[in-house]
Formats: structure tokens, sequence, C-alpha cells
């Protein structure tokens, strides 16, 4: 099986930064690899309330997560700050990829790197929806 490789973008959009708590640490003493998506989750809503949304109301819909994909590179420790850096990409007519990178806060030290498949979603009619024209123009430049 091949191993995942995340490509990141040359640019961020958007950057947060998290704390590591006992909470989020594994019998091994680092980050748990299921509890990073919890971090990535939280730094997800930070970048659309960035954008004036929230995760159910962006022009109007929400979003659903479709797929996820992480490159674990480093271990992470409790009491570490990360920063999370995060933006939109590989867009299509019904939604896009959020790819994010994961560092230690004040070191070169990068712990991980990862996409998450969004598709944007009527929660009234239950079906996807279009990429709103707004959001496209919030984050690319060019709005394509």
């Amino acid at each position: 099986m091949s191993r995942v490789s995340i490509e990141l973008p040359q640019h961020f959009l958007f950057s947060t930064e998290l704390e590591i708590y006992q909470s989020h640490i594994n019998e091994a003493g680092h980050l748990d690899n299921a509890l990073l998506l919890t971090l990535v989750s939280e730094a997800r809503q930070r970048f659309f309330r960035s954008l004036g949304y929230s995760q159910l109301d962006i022009e109007g819909v929400g979003i659903v997560v479709s797929d996820a994909a992480v490159q674990y590179l480093a271990e992470a420790f409790h009491g570490e700050t990360l920063v999370v850096e995060m933006t939109a990409s590989d867009f299509n007519k019904y939604g896009c990829d959020l790819v994010y990178r994961i560092n230690v806060k004040g070191g070169d030290k990068e712990v991980a790197r990862g996409k998450t498949g969004i598709v944007f979603f009527d929660y009234t009619r239950r079906k996807v929806a279009p990429i709103p024209v707004p959001f496209l123009n919030k984050v690319r430049p060019d709005g394509r």
C-alpha cells in the first residue's frame, strides 16, 4: 500500500493556534492520531468564522465532510502550541478541499499535513448545493 503524500500550496489563507491538552495525549505520551483530527475540526470552524461564516451557514448552505487524509510527520506533546495553517483548493461544482499544515509554534517541526474534502449542502432540502460564489470570491482572488 502506498503512503499518503499531501502536496502543500505555496500560500495559506488562514492560520490559528491550538494548545495540546492532556486529553489529546494517548498512552504513548504524544498527540493521539485521531484527536489530531479534532484539532483540525476546531481549526476548520475558526477558518469559516474568519470568513464571516459558520459551517452551517455559508451564504445559506452548510458543509459536510466528504473525506479526510492525514500525513503524520512528527510527535507533538502536552503543553505545546500548534500552528494550523489552512486554505481552500481543488474546487469543483459542489465542493473543495481544505488543505492544512500543522507545525509546533516557535520551531520548525512539522507535525502533520492533510486535507479535508468538503461538499456544500442544503440542510433544508437535504441535497448537495453548488459552491456559493461569494465564498469563492473570498477564498480565490479570481473567483473561479
